[in-house]
């Protein structure tokens, strides 16, 4: 192979590094910029409670309704404070209806967070009850311009005026909304501000005077909910800051605990490696042609050229191929940013216009070039003229020297990548197929909009007689969504220190019979057939075992006030993640409130037909409210979409990886072989068929990859055993991920390998000994 192909091969191998770290590099700057972009971000607080739960010392964020305004009153080093609560609402402007996200929130949110308002007074624009701040998309979805102010929007049977338009939200914010309706807005709704302490249904965020310390305000305010609750309430109330929130947002034993800067770390390990076996390429490529420049650098040092000079002309030679493979790379990044924003569910953009990217750009650059180059320099600079000149210079061909010890550091990481992939997706496929205890296919949901509520019973009948649906029940949310817990359930024979907190579902009747949860003990609630049960409740399994009860059927289980009668006892199903263990569940009866209208479609049409005729029944019980339905297997099939992305990510990675080590591995060939050709000359003249060659110029780079698998396997083992210790429901590692990790790594080199020993040793001995 000629001058040019190495420099083609070295230029390509580090381009496709560089590229690959600038990507993940712009995943982690968006990751870990989360809600740092607000000015007051060093002063931002989200109020936390920790209590027992469970058994267990944990954290939550939902706190109460009075928990922000008593902060602030009480404790003078809180400057601002804000509460927030999510809700969908269908809005309407002339002809234009949607449903939409919005958020309740106090007016000083506006201007504790740094939402760029382009219309209006973010001062004011929250403090009239029927104000509503929207964004520009939001803006643009109903009126088809961001020039809104003071046109109305309608919400259920109220008017609001927009006193405001926002930016659209970064993607590197916590907060998801489409506009922003007063808080006192939902404590009109609500008849007033509730001021239960033990109603933990709220996120408050508060927002310190400058140079105050955490830890004295949380020693002040830890023991606010026991203080005005009289005792009532044991949990502590803590502050957590708005630089943890996205990344460190899980809690052990009452402490931060980690969380998605795990995530963040692992892909920060993975550029710098990617990055680093691009260079080994390079450090590789240019030790291996060391005999073809020993001659050049004997002479220039018998001229005088001194070792410095030496180097800083090799490290010279390695940055101009970095600053080569740099412009290449931008232009490869470039061209996968829309495909890789889709991977990654991000909206990154390369920030041209930023000097700061330009000089981070040159030193990362230098960096990449000076660590590509800085073996081969003090290697080539090494040479002693008087040895090279005589011709009396031979390569290192020692079991162990460092061109193969780079070899394996490839190839160690690269099958790492490809065992992490591997059981990143076993994981999901393992989660995928746990039993829910439901049935999903067929099972739609429409949210209780407008006057559904009202004329529900005609809804229902009418999906009934016209063979659209074989069940329809109510519910408080969809099977895939938790909504509301409570530990204040009591019991007969219930620890008074017990704090177990309950998932809260509702329906009316014919619950399992429209959804396939299964009935293990009693029977379904049917209002119908029994009156009673409006009071009436069900359990699941993980609540039987949390009440001890041997016999539930009958019992009473008391929360607000009044006394439930269990009716039956229901399968353990899925509503949270399916990576998790499963929570105790009460099903509370008719007398609760719902949300949901569950419909079982029939199979016996298709399903197109079904939401067609359903639309139509949707449409003349509920006119002034779109029809959007949702399916319960769609919903749940989102679980699965974090875990999918960074198994598919890795898998990118990990290919990348492989792709760059055999570009290395194809130069390196390429060279032994070139290098050995008389030898293979010599061999062929004397017999030796074309497979005995290629299988001497494999075996040594076979015999690497092989140690690399020795090295790698127990590396992967004891950090994906760390990662899936972090999943109470997880796959257990089996012996063959390993093996179909190394297998795929031989048979890659091979293939690369072979493809370079196979043109040597067909090649004409004739030619290759000419020469002597």
């Amino acid at each position: 192979m000629c001058n040019k192909g190495f420099s083609a091969i070295n230029i390509a191998g580090l381009a496709i590094g560089m590229a690959s770290a600038i990507l993940i590099l712009l995943w982690i700057q968006n990751e870990v910029s989360y809600d740092r972009f607000h000015k007051n971000a060093p002063n931002l607080y989200e109020a936390f409670n920790r209590g027992i739960s469970n058994g267990k010392l944990v954290c939550w964020d939902g706190t109460p309704n009075i928990l922000g305004p008593t902060l602030k009153l009480e404790h003078p080093e809180i400057a601002e404070m804000t509460r927030t609560s999510y809700r969908w609402f269908v809005t309407a402007a002339g002809e234009n209806k949607f449903s939409t996200k919005c958020m309740y929130t106090d007016p000083s949110f506006l201007y504790m967070f740094s939402f760029p308002m382009v219309k209006g007074n973010a001062a004011t624009a929250l403090n009239s009850i029927y104000n509503i701040v929207v964004t520009e998309k939001m803006a643009r979805k109903m009126f088809g311009s961001t020039d809104v102010l003071g046109k109305i929007i309608k919400i259920d049977n109220d008017n609001f005026t927009v006193s405001g338009v926002l930016q659209d939200l970064p993607t590197n914010t916590q907060f998801d909304f489409e506009y922003l309706l007063p808080w006192s807005y939902q404590a009109k709704l609500n008849g007033g501000d509730e001021p239960q302490w033990g109603y933990n249904s709220y996120n408050t965020y508060v927002q310190l005077k400058p140079n105050t310390k955490l830890a004295s305000v949380n020693a002040n305010i830890m023991n606010v909910s026991k203080k005005h609750s009289n005792g009532e309430i044991k949990e502590e109330v803590f502050l957590h800051p708005a630089n943890k929130w996205h990344l460190y947002s899980n809690f052990e034993n009452g402490k931060v605990a980690g969380g998605r800067i795990t995530i963040v770390f692992t892909f920060g390990i993975i550029a710098a490696f990617i990055l680093l076996i691009a260079c080994i390429n390079f450090m590789n490529l240019s030790t291996a042609r060391s005999e073809k420049r020993a001659k050049e650098v004997g002479i220039r040092k018998v001229v005088g050229a001194g070792k410095g000079s030496l180097v800083g002309q090799f490290l010279g030679e390695s940055v101009l191929i970095a600053f080569i493979a740099g412009i290449v790379a931008l232009l490869l990044v470039q061209v996968s940013l829309d495909w890789f924003n889709t991977l990654a569910g991000k909206q990154l953009r390369v920030p041209y216009n930023s000097p700061w990217f330009w000089l981070a750009g040159s030193v990362f650059v230098l960096i990449t070039g000076a660590l590509a180059g800085s073996y081969p320099a003090f290697f080539l600079s090494s040479f002693k003229p008087v040895i090279v000149l005589k011709g009396s210079f031979k390569k290192v061909n020692a079991a162990v020297n460092p061109r193969k010890a780079l070899v394996v550091l490839q190839f160690s990481f690269a099958i790492i990548l490809i065992v992490a992939t591997i059981i990143v997706v076993q994981q999901m496929k393992y989660a995928q197929a746990r039993e829910t205890g439901y049935e999903r296919g067929q099972l739609m949901y429409h949210y209780l909009t407008g006057d559904l509520g009202k004329h529900f019973p005609q809804v229902k009948q009418e999906l009934l007689a016209k063979g659209i649906a074989t069940s329809v029940t109510k519910t408080l949310s969809p099977l895939t969504q938790v909504w509301s817990t409570s530990w204040d359930i009591l019991w007969e024979g219930k620890d008074p220190n017990d704090k177990t907190d309950f998932d809260i579902l509702s329906a009316d009747e014919g619950l399992a019979k429209t959804t396939g949860l299964t009935i293990i003990e009693g029977r379904d609630m049917d209002i119908t057939q029994f009156p009673t049960d409006s009071t009436a409740i069900l359990l699941n399994e993980s609540a039987i075992k949390v009440m001890q009860y041997t016999n539930p059927v009958g019992r009473l289980v008391k929360d607000g006030g009044i006394s439930w009668h269990i009716v039956g006892v229901i399968k353990d199903f899925i509503i949270r993640s399916p990576y998790d263990s499963i929570h105790p569940m009460i099903v509370y009866g008719g007398r609760s409130s719902f949300n949901v209208i569950n419909m079982k479609l029939n199979t016996a049409n298709k399903t197109a037909d079904n939401i067609k005729a359903a639309e139509k029944i949707f449409k003349a019980y509920n006119p002034q409210y779109p029809f959007e339905y949702h399916f319960a297997d769609q919903d749940y099939a989102t679980k699965f979409d974090d875990t999918e992305r960074t198994a598919q990510l890795i898998g990118v990675f990990a290919s990348l990886t492989i792709f760059i080590s055999c570009l290395g591995l194809f130069g390196l060939a390429a060279y032994m072989a070139e290098s050995r050709l008389k030898e293979i000359g010599v061999r062929k003249v004397l017999g030796a068929s074309i497979g005995s060659i290629v299988t001497l110029l494999s075996k040594d780079f076979l015999q690497l990859v092989i140690v690399s698998l020795l090295i790698a396997s127990p590396v992967a083992w004891f950090f994906m055993s760390k990662w899936l210790a972090d999943y109470p429901y997880h796959v257990q590692m089996k012996w063959w991920v390993f093996g179909i990790a190394g297998l795929l790594a031989i048979v890659v080199s091979l293939v690369t390998v072979s493809f370079q020993a196979i043109k040597a040793a067909m090649a004409n001995p004739v030619k290759s000994l000419r020469s002597e």
